[in-house]
């Protein structure tokens, strides 16, 4: 899929869950690939796929950069990066402390870029920021020895931000005044309960994070893949598609493996129903 190069302007592919090809203002980053069967450590138990993949990781176009929100297992796979460190020549950009994980896993410490929030790396014409997020981290039994971000995903002329797991907070309206508005937001909607209120957000939240940081498209993301929450399939999107409708945002949820372009954001195309 894809050219040599990136095209111009926004264009946003959503491979499942959270795994998504940005590409913005002729450069390709690669945001949360998990391509594995099961978020877990193992091979045998675990949350499965409930979709697999729409192509596979030597089909992807050549990247600018590869993008980590932080290091659970359906977010940061080992197996999937040690593939991406053969296939692709990128720097990987991580939160603070991830760098380990990716160093055991046999990637090059000239190839990863560790950030704090608020900071920045220029890449491919890009200026790629950490910001913040209400979440947590850890991989077993560990927690919380490694940090967790949104992203700020800026080009000369286009904007993304990416709300990585987070419960929603008032940090939104922080970073839409300080790095927005944005031209699309990739927001977490799927895996949420009542009593999870600052891990994930609910679609409804979702929709408030996107008005707070200034988007104009919004992408739903970390849904549909993995069986992660207490409610159904097609929950997260349905009810998106009513809170964006109250609030006059504008939604667009592409099918895994569509190449969706943002700088004239289609119609909602409900696609999932027949699925659902």
């Amino acid at each position: 899929m894809g050219g040599a190069s990136a095209a111009a302007g926004l264009h946003v592919t959503w491979f499942g869950h959270a795994s998504t090809l940005v590409e913005i203002d002729g450069a390709r980053l690669l945001v949360d690939p998990m391509w594995s069967d099961r978020a877990s450590p193992s091979r045998i138990a675990g949350p499965r796929r409930l979709l697999g993949p729409p192509c596979a990781l030597p089909e992807l176009p050549e990247v600018d950069g590869i993008v980590f929100s932080h290091d659970h297992y359906d977010h940061l796979d080992m197996r999937t990066v040690r593939e991406l460190t053969r296939l692709q020549r990128a720097p990987f950009l991580v939160p603070l402390g991830v760098s380990a994980h990716l160093l055991r896993w046999g990637v090059p410490p000239e190839r990863i870029i560790e950030l704090d929030w608020h900071d920045s790396a220029h890449i491919a014409g890009l200026r790629i920021t950490a910001t913040p997020a209400r979440h947590f981290s850890g991989r077993g039994l560990v927690r919380n020895n490694t940090l967790w971000a949104s992203w700020v995903l800026a080009g000369g002329s286009r904007r993304v931000f990416y709300s990585g797991d987070t419960g929603y907070f008032p940090g939104f309206a922080r970073i839409g005044r300080d790095y927005g508005p944005f031209d699309a937001t990739l927001m977490q909607l799927g895996a949420y309960a009542p009593s999870w209120p600052d891990v994930h957000m609910t679609p409804e939240e979702a929709v408030a994070a996107h008005v707070d940081v200034g988007g104009a498209a919004l992408v739903p993301v970390h849904w549909g893949t993995f069986d992660l929450g207490p409610h159904g399939w097609a929950e997260p999107v349905d009810r998106a598609r009513k809170e964006a409708a109250a609030r006059g945002a504008h939604l667009v949820v592409p099918k895994p493996g569509e190449r969706v372009d943002l700088a004239t954001p289609p119609d909602l195309d409900p696609w999932w129903e027949p699925l659902g």
